[in-house]
This record gives structure tokens, C-alpha cells and sequence, in this order.
């Protein structure tokens, strides 16, 4: 059965909200975000305070599509009020291993023992700082903010040692808005 289908997200204090073509921009109190929302039967405006998702005969499909949108917004406009946080813990008990952000790229340097240094792109949008053996990474966009995270603990990934002995590495110890 197809229905006329609206969905309004309410814009927090302080932010503003544009629309060019099929991309959104957000701007906040603690940052910036855009993202591309295209689809051909879902249309996106902005009414005053609000961001309006509407679709004239929405099926099944249309409906979960709308679902996934509302979502992206809802991330995008906490983001833009307050960043996005993971929080990355440094384990080192064979080899001291030191970290640094220098330019756009994370080092790992003596991670192992290697002699090389592992290097990783800081993905643009990403703020990286380090304290002591604690790693925080933040960004107005919840997916900029998780990939980095990511990144940063496959940087790590240890091959032919035994994990039970080798615990050495970079882990995620708080996602954004939880705790693992």
C-alpha cells in the first residue's frame, strides 16, 4: 500500500541547516558537517527549525530509505552541537611504543619491536589527540570519526605471534555514546 509518507527532524539550538541540490550542510557551535542524500522518490527540505523528509507514495522500500535518512540527520545535527568521541587505549608490554600525529598521518613507531614505522592518513574532518597512553578521535560525522578509530586499531594487527602473549596494540575502549 503506498501512503504520503512525512518525517520531521528537528534542528538543535544553535545549528543552521542548508541545501544545495541533494546535499546537506550543517553548521554548529563545535563544527561542520555535509552529506549527500540522494534518492528519487524521497525529497529533503528545510522549513524554518526543521528538515523535512517527504515522499508522495512511499512503498516498503521508501519507508526504510527515509528510516536510513533520518538517522544520518540525526547524527549529523548531534555532531555539529557536540563531536563524535571514541577513545583508543595504547597496550604496550614488550616494546615501548610511541605515537604521534604529524602532518595529516598517525606514526606508530617501534610497535613490536619493527624498525619501520607504521603510518596511517588522518581522514579529513578527524581531529586526533594524544594524552599520555589515551588516543581520542573526533568529528562532527559519527562515520568519519568510527573509520579513523578503525584505522588506527588495524594499524596494529598482529600476524604469526600468539595473541595470548602478545597483546600489544591500539584498542577501542569507548565508541560514541557507548562503552565497550
Amino acid at each position: 500500500m503506498k501512503d504520503y509518507l512525512r518525517r520531521e527532524i528537528p534542528l538543535g539550538k544553535g545549528v543552521q541547516a542548508s541545501l544545495v541540490q541533494n546535499m546537506l550542510f550543517l553548521k554548529g557551535p563545535k563544527g561542520e558537517a555535509k552529506r549527500e542524500f540522494v534518492h528519487p522518490k524521497v525529497k529533503i527540505s528545510i522549513e524554518g527549525d526543521k528538515i523535512i523528509l517527504q515522499s508522495p507514495k512511499a512503498t516498503k522500500r521508501e519507508k526504510t530509505i527515509m528510516g536510513s535518512f533520518q538517522s544520518h540527520i540525526r547524527n549529523l545535527v548531534q555532531g555539529v552541537v557536540e563531536p563524535h568521541l571514541y577513545t583508543l587505549k595504547i597496550c604496550s608490554g614488550h616494546f615501548p611504543m610511541s605515537v604521534a600525529v604529524s602532518g595529516n598521518e598517525f606514526v606508530l613507531k617501534n610497535f613490536l619491536g619493527e624498525s619501520v614505522a607504521r603510518k596511517v592518513k588522518v581522514i579529513p574532518g578527524a581531529t586526533i589527540k594524544i594524552t599520555g597512553t589515551d588516543i581520542t578521535v573526533s568529528s562532527p560525522d559519527v562515520e568519519v570519526a568510527g573509520q579513523m578509530a578503525a584505522c588506527i586499531e588495524q594499524l596494529c594487527r598482529i600476524t604469526n605471534r600468539d595473541l595470548r602473549i602478545f597483546q600489544d596494540g591500539i584498542y577501542i575502549t569507548m565508541k560514541a555514546g557507548q562503552e565497550i
